[in-house]
Parts: structure tokens; C-alpha cells; sequence
């Protein structure tokens, strides 16, 4: 135990290393565009902080012109601010658009005309809807005959317009017993009397105390009420989950954490809406069944169509002409990472079938062209998250090749007449860009939101490769790297969460092994047994295996990528992750112990019994672990880092969120004690005001610093 510790001691006595010599020599890239230029920077993680953001996006009702945001970040300050853009699809001139200030949202209803939220006037208080005809000249756009629609005294959360215009559906948490969006004098939506002091009492049968970030209050949800619009303001309320009696629906739509407007959608004809709801209830923390229900806004009848499934059902995307009703939906109840089939309901016969049922793999998005004809979805496979289309009469699946051969994430698919597509696609070596496909064919950038300030950046080069995982099984990972760099790198073992996610060739705000390679490291990314993109017998294959398959496929894949490019220096070696990567720090501490010179984790579950009992939706290690902790504690212990902590060694970076519930910081503070008993070199980074990922600017500068700094600590040569 001893010599472990001294001979782990030792180690911190290396010098800062040298500065690489990275940028020599100019190269061909993989995946960066370049710029001539003499001596480009390499991306710092102020770049990083401070790139411009592409948002969100809304087409015109012809299908000519889309509104677009982009949020930029201040230099100094890393204040943040959004502007708008309208854009022309036809002859792409393209003009800033001037809302008024604090306006977010903006949709359009049809041609001219968007609805918006802005800071509300007179009788009103918060974010408003508001409306505006759209004026545009070749050197600017603005707005006339702007309308404040509603003047309610609380804060639209958000809000989805019918198509005909004359409803619209708000959205925001508010006490289950108000009929409308706003009840009684409180301005928050709550009602009752409030009870002496500052504690918030909760029933054992209510559900969630708190999820994510948040806690409860108790009798309040996430709830959707339809208004009509008049020449006068909102009127006629109708709150969508019904009435409040014997039988109610009691729950959060949109669903939370993340929910949104994607989680309901009205009938072409407006006279009904389809939502998504999770219900509340003692089952809740243990059950994903979202359902999708109807609610006739004529009659005032709420029904709902997924009763039988007590797994996920989600996006309801009704067709334009009304005939169908496509969703997602999950066969297993109680696992999150389920592949999602494309189902389609007949809305004439009730008929329902899975379309997607020989398509292994697990869709994400959903949109009807315009003549009801297609369903265009996009679904990850292997690093790529390409946009397939759907025929919903055989249920045939055809990948569009939207960019052969580079299609590396897109996103945010709009079908436009014409056989138009506009996505998002961002990749590794840069951030989202709007792109238009014409015909389902090669599509063309229609914007320069961050190709820019990336292009004058020193390149970096991403490279795929494919190996013998665990149980002779293909794995597949990817190699990034500053392009033109002089000398040996070492090597970063980048662990990705979930654990059924990946780190594909997508862009990221806070895991971008961009910047990091631009340090001058080779940043090695393994899809282990569990990634998602690969098929779903791949993703269930870590189930009740979250040490074994996975650590094979890490140790393999470090192999097989140091054999790959002789650059990479497997001798000056760190690893990193967060979440589930985090536990796979803790647990290659315990069971990989003499490989690295150091360890980052973040958010990392250290104590698998503690974790259970903490963490807020107890689905998750229900599913993974086969049960609750008291039903299968012998494999929960089997795979619990604490277990070997007298095998720790390597110097480790502990990260947490005070605000994350879904891995409670006491996990990080529990592995950060363990380092210090041991003598082990360590260091704590607390954030205070951060939950499960660091989302503010200057908290993701400082985390950046501070890994920056660790690894510079662990991976200089050794002057010893």
C-alpha cells in the first residue's frame, strides 16, 4: 500500500513539459476546413467558450425564407447575447432582422407574418407573446403592425401556433388545480395556503422530490393550456390535461427535464392537439412510460392511444393532410436506451403498426414532407448521424446521402415543398452550419455563423478506426489530432457518458476533443460495448456489465490506436470522463491502475449502493443492474469502484455540480476523501451553481483551465 503511494508521489515532482512544436507544417485535414495563413493559432478554450452558436430555425409558410438565431459570447465579459438573421432560400440574400429587445422565439404563422416572446407591457408581467409582419429591404428586415397577443401576470415558457392561427398552446409550470394558465392573485401559478416556514413538504406517493436540477413543488407540473387568439388578446382557456377529478391526468407535459414544444403538436385542422406526458405518482422515478394522448379541444374529451405500452412513446408528428399520426416509441419499460421504432397510427381505423421494425437502428427526429408522402428522421449509425427517409406505406428505409461521404451530425431536419431539405450538420472539427438539400440531393451551406473563426484556427484531423473488441466483437473509435504536429503526443483516453451514448463525429460546448487536441494532444475517443449507433443488441450488450466488456473494449482500443499512428506516445498517457466516463475513472483507478499518469473525473458514481439510494431517476440502475439495490446488491457490489480503492494509485481531478441530482456531488466529494486517505495527488473542483454538465461561460473557461492545467502537471517529460 505504501509503495504505491510514495512510488504515486514521485510523479508529482515533473516539470511543466515543454511547449510542442505542433503547427511546422501545413497538411491536408479530414474534417477542418483551412485558410491561408502563416502561423493560425491552435483553439484555446476561450475560442471554444466564445463561439458563435447557431439556434433555432423557422421557415417561412411558402417555403421562401428562414429566421434563424446565432448567440454570441462576449470576449471579456462572456456575456452572452442572440441575434437574429432572415435569410432568402432562393437567392440567399440575407439581411439581420430586427426584433424588439429582449425578444426571443420567433416562428413564423406564414408568409409575412411570426409570433414571438418579448418582455410584456402594462398588465403584464414576463415574457409575452407577441406578432409582427415581417418588412424586409436588401440591406435590413424589421417588423410592423407588432401586437402584444397576451397580457397574462406570469412568464410564457414557451408556446406551439395552430396551423390555421387561430389558437395557440403556452406552456409552464403551474399548480394542477388551476383551469387556466394563470389562477388566483399568485403570479407564479400556485395556489393554496402557503405553510409556516421554508421547508417543502412531500407525499411518498407524489413522485419526484427532484429531477435534474430542480426540486419539486409539490402540486405543480409542467402543463399545456390552449387559447384562443382574438382581435382583443387570449381567450377561452382550455387546459389539455383535463379537468381535475377522480382519474385525472396528473403529471408534466412538457415532460421534464428536457421537454419541450416538440412534446405536443395540433391536428392539421386545429381542432384537437396530441401531447406527451409523464405521470406523476409513486411509480414515477421507476417508470419511463411517457404516453401520448389526444385532446379534443371542441368537446373538451382528453383519450389516450398508448395505454398498452408501458414503455416510452414520444414526438407525435401528425401528417399534413390528417390521415396518420407517426411517433417514437420504446418496446422494453424501464430502459431509457431502448431503440426507438418510427410507429404510425391510421387516425381513421385506430390501426397502429411499427414501421421501422427490421431497421435496427434507433431513430431520434421526425418530419412529414409537405404532401404527407415521406417521413424524413434522422438515427445515429456507427460515428455518423445521418437523415434517413421513410416510405410509411411499406415501411422501407433509405439513407439519404446529404453530404457523401461527410455527414457527421445533422440535425434539426425541416422537409420544404419540392423535395427541399434544411438541417443542421456540425462535426468534430466544427459547430452547427444551416445547409439546403435540394431534390434529397448534395446539400449546400447556406450560412457562416462560426466557418470563420474556425477556418483561421490551427486544423486538427480526425481519423476512424475499427478493431477486435470484447467477445471478438467490431469496436470502432477515432483518433484526433492538431494536424502538421512536430514530434510524439500523448495520448487522451476520452470516455464518453451514458453509459448508451457515443462520441461521435458531432460538435460539443463541453466535451470537444477539438480544443483539447489542440493542446497538443492525440485524443482517443472507443465506442465500448453499450455506444449507441451500432445496433441494439451492442447497446444492451453492457447491461449488468459495466465493468467488464467496456474496460476491454477501453484497453483494446488504446491499443489498437497507439499500433494505428506511431505519433501518439502511449507512455505519456491520461484519461478522462464524465458521468459513466466518470465511473469508469474511478473504476480503471481500481482495475487499471499502473496504465495512466493521471485521471480527470467528472460527475463520476463512486459508491453504487449511495448512488442508488441518492440519485433521482432510480430507472436507470433498475434497468442496468437488473433490479433495485436490496434485490440485486451482490452485482451492484460487483461493479463498485469503492470496492478497490486500496488499488488506487494515479493521480486523479475530481469535477462536480452542487446542483447535479442525477449523480449527487457527494459522489465527487466520496472520491476526492479516498485520494487524499491514500496520499494519492489530487485535486476538487466544486461548482457551485452547475448541475450534471457545466453550461455557463465563465465555469466552462475555468473547467477548461483547470483540466488544461492537470494534464499539463501529468504529461510533460519526465526531468526526474
Amino acid at each position: 500500500m505504501r509503495a504505491r503511494a510514495e512510488g504515486v508521489v514521485s510523479r508529482a515532482m515533473r516539470k511543466h513539459f515543454k511547449p510542442l512544436a505542433l503547427f511546422a507544417a501545413s497538411t491536408a485535414l479530414l474534417t477542418t476546413p483551412a485558410i491561408a495563413q502563416d502561423t493560425p493559432e491552435p483553439m484555446t478554450a476561450r475560442d471554444l467558450v466564445t463561439m458563435p452558436r447557431l439556434g433555432s430555425q423557422s421557415v417561412s409558410g411558402d417555403g421562401s425564407r428562414v429566421i434563424y438565431s446565432v448567440t454570441t459570447t462576449d470576449e471579456s465579459s462572456l456575456e452572452r447575447s442572440t441575434a437574429y438573421r432572415i435569410r432568402s432560400l432562393a437567392d440567399g440574400n440575407e439581411v439581420d432582422l430586427t426584433l424588439p429587445e429582449g425578444a426571443s422565439s420567433p416562428v413564423f404563422f406564414d408568409e409575412e407574418r411570426i409570433y414571438f416572446l418579448a418582455p410584456g407591457g402594462r398588465n403584464s408581467q414576463g415574457m409575452q407573446l407577441f406578432t409582427g409582419i415581417v418588412m424586409q429591404r436588401t440591406d435590413r428586415a424589421w417588423l410592423a403592425q407588432v401586437r402584444q397577443v397576451s397580457r397574462l401576470n406570469r412568464a410564457i415558457e414557451g408556446f406551439k401556433l395552430s396551423p390555421d392561427g387561430g389558437k395557440v398552446a403556452i406552456y409552464g409550470e403551474t399548480a394542477r388545480s388551476c383551469t387556466e394558465y394563470v389562477c388566483g392573485a399568485d403570479a407564479d401559478g400556485t395556489s393554496g395556503e402557503q405553510p409556516v416556514g421554508s421547508g417543502r413538504l412531500y407525499q411518498g406517493d407524489e413522485g419526484f422530490v427532484r429531477h435534474w436540477d430542480t426540486w419539486r413543488t409539490p402540486g405543480s407540473y409542467n402543463r399545456v393550456f390552449v387559447y384562443d387568439i382574438t382581435d382583443q388578446g387570449l381567450a377561452g382557456p382550455r387546459a389539455i390535461d383535463g379537468p381535475l377529478k377522480d382519474g385525472a391526468l396528473i403529471g408534466d407535459t412538457p415532460t421534464k427535464p428536457f421537454g419541450g414544444p416538440e412534446d405536443f403538436a395540433f391536428a392539421p385542422d386545429g381542432k384537437s392537439i396530441w401531447f406527451v406526458a409523464r405521470e406523476a405518482g409513486a411509480q414515477e422515478p421507476m417508470s419511463t412510460d411517457l404516453d401520448i394522448y389526444n385532446y379534443d379541444l371542441e368537446v373538451r374529451n382528453l383519450s389516450e392511444i398508448t395505454a398498452d405500452n408501458e414503455a416510452v412513446d414520444t414526438a407525435p408528428t401528425p401528417s399534413p393532410d390528417g390521415r396518420w399520426l407517426a411517433y417514437l416509441a420504446m418496446e422494453r419499460p424501464g430502459y431509457e436506451s431502448d431503440r426507438q421504432r418510427i410507429m404510425l397510427r391510421d387516425l381513421e381505423s385506430g390501426e397502429t403498426r411499427s414501421l421501422t421494425e427490421d431497421f435496427d437502428r434507433s431513430f431520434g427526429s421526425l418530419a412529414w414532407t409537405p404532401d404527407s408522402r415521406w417521413i424524413i428522421a434522422t438515427a445515429q449509425d456507427v460515428l455518423d448521424t445521418p437523415a434517413f427517409r421513410v416510405d410509411p406505406r411499406s415501411g422501407k428505409v433509405t439513407e439519404l446521402d446529404l453530404l457523401p461521404g461527410n455527414e457527421a451530425h445533422i440535425g434539426n431536419v425541416t422537409p420544404i415543398g419540392g423535395k427541399r431539405l434544411l438541417f443542421t450538420r456540425d462535426s468534430i472539427a466544427a459547430p452547427a452550419e444551416l445547409y439546403l438539400s435540394d431534390g434529397w440531393k448534395t446539400a449546400t451551406r447556406l450560412t457562416e455563423v462560426a466557418t470563420d473563426r474556425v477556418a483561421a484556427l490551427a486544423p486538427v484531423e480526425t481519423q476512424r478506426f475499427s478493431f477486435e473488441g470484447a467477445g471478438g466483437d467490431t469496436v470502432w473509435g477515432q483518433i484526433t489530432k492538431p494536424s502538421g504536429a512536430a514530434g510524439d503526443l500523448p495520448a487522451i483516453l476520452y470516455v464518453h457518458g451514458g453509459p448508451q451514448g457515443s462520441f461521435n463525429d458531432g460538435w460539443s460546448s463541453r466535451w470537444n476533443p477539438r480544443v483539447l487536441a489542440s493542446q497538443g494532444y492525440a485524443v482517443i475517443s472507443v465506442d465500448f460495448h453499450g455506444s449507441t449507433g451500432y445496433g441494439q443488441d451492442f447497446t444492451d450488450s453492457i447491461n449488468r456489465d459495466w465493468g467488464g466488456k467496456p474496460l476491454e473494449d477501453l484497453q483494446k482500443g488504446l491499443a489498437a490506436a497507439l499500433a494505428l499512428d506511431s505519433q501518439i506516445d502511449g507512455d505519456r498517457a491520461c484519461a478522462m470522463g464524465a458521468s459513466y466516463g466518470g465511473y469508469m475513472m474511478n473504476w480503471i483507478a481500481g482495475n487499471w491502475a499502473d496504465r495512466f499518469d493521471c485521471l480527470v473525473q467528472h460527475d463520476g458514481l463512486f459508491d453504487m449502493r449511495s448512488f442508488y439510494y441518492t440519485t433521482e431517476e432510480l430507472w436507470f440502475p433498475r434497468w442496468d443492474f437488473g433490479g433495485s439495490y436490496a434485490e440485486q446488491s451482490a452485482l451492484y457490489e460487483r461493479w463498485n469502484p469503492v470496492n478497490y480503492v486500496e488499488n488506487w494509485q494515479t493521480p486523479m481531478l475530481v469535477v462536480t455540480g452542487e446542483k447535479d441530482f442525477r449523480v449527487p456531488y457527494t459522489q465527487g466529494i466520496a472520491s476526492f476523501t479516498a485520494l487524499q486517505e491514500r496520499g494519492i495527488p489530487s485535486q476538487l473542483l466544486v461548482f457551485p451553481d452547475e448541475n450534471h454538465w457545466v453550461l455557463s461561460p465563465d465555469n466552462s473557461l475555468q473547467w477548461h483551465e483547470t483540466v488544461f492545467a492537470w494534464l499539463d502537471r501529468w504529461l510533460g517529460e519526465d526531468t526526474d
